[in-house]
C-alpha cells in the first residue's frame, strides 16, 4: 500500500468497490457514478451527525445542492478499491453550507477526484430557500470544519 494523505484532517469516509457496471465505454468509472458516490457519502455523513432525513422531514427543511464542481485527477477502473472522504467545510448559520470531497485509490496513493458542493436550506413544501431551523443549525455547526 502506498502512502497518501487527506487534504484535510478527520474525513468522514466510505469504502467503494468499483463494479463492472460502473464502467463506461472508455473503460473507466462513468462520471455519473462519482456523483452517486458523493450523494451517498453526504447522506451517510449527515445521518452520522444526527441530521437524519426523519428530522429534516419533521422540520420541513432540507439542504439542497445548488452547485457541484469536480476536478478529475485520474481514472477509476473496474475492480478498484477506493476510499471517498468528505468534510463540511463551511456553514453560515443561516442558509448556506459547503462540502468538500476527495476520492483516493489507496493501492497507489492517487487522488482520483477533488470536488466541492454548495448547498442551501429549502422549505420542503415550497422548495424555496428558507432559514435553517435551530436543531439543524446546531448539528451542522458541530459537524463543520470551517476554514
Amino acid at each position: 500500500m502506498t502512502d497518501w494523505q487527506w487534504q484535510m484532517p478527520d474525513p468522514f469516509t466510505m469504502d467503494i468497490h468499483v463494479s463492472a457496471e460502473s464502467v463506461d465505454r472508455l473503460g473507466h468509472a462513468n462520471n455519473v457514478i462519482y456523483l452517486q458516490w458523493m450523494e451517498e457519502i453526504s447522506w451517510q455523513h449527515i445521518d452520522s451527525v444526527g441530521l437524519t432525513w426523519t428530522l429534516q422531514e419533521d422540520l420541513g427543511k432540507a439542504m439542497a445542492i445548488v452547485h457541484t464542481e469536480i476536478d478529475y485527477k485520474a481514472a477509476a477502473f473496474a475492480g478498484d478499491e477506493l476510499v471517498l472522504g468528505t468534510w463540511l467545510v463551511e456553514f453560515d448559520g443561516r442558509l448556506h453550507s459547503r462540502r468538500r470531497f476527495q476520492l483516493v485509490r489507496p493501492r497507489d496513493g492517487r487522488t482520483l477526484i477533488e470536488a466541492e458542493s454548495r448547498h442551501v436550506c429549502i422549505d420542503t413544501a415550497t422548495h424555496r430557500p428558507s432559514r435553517i431551523p435551530e436543531p439543524m443549525a446546531d448539528l451542522l455547526k458541530r459537524a463543520s470544519h470551517d476554514q
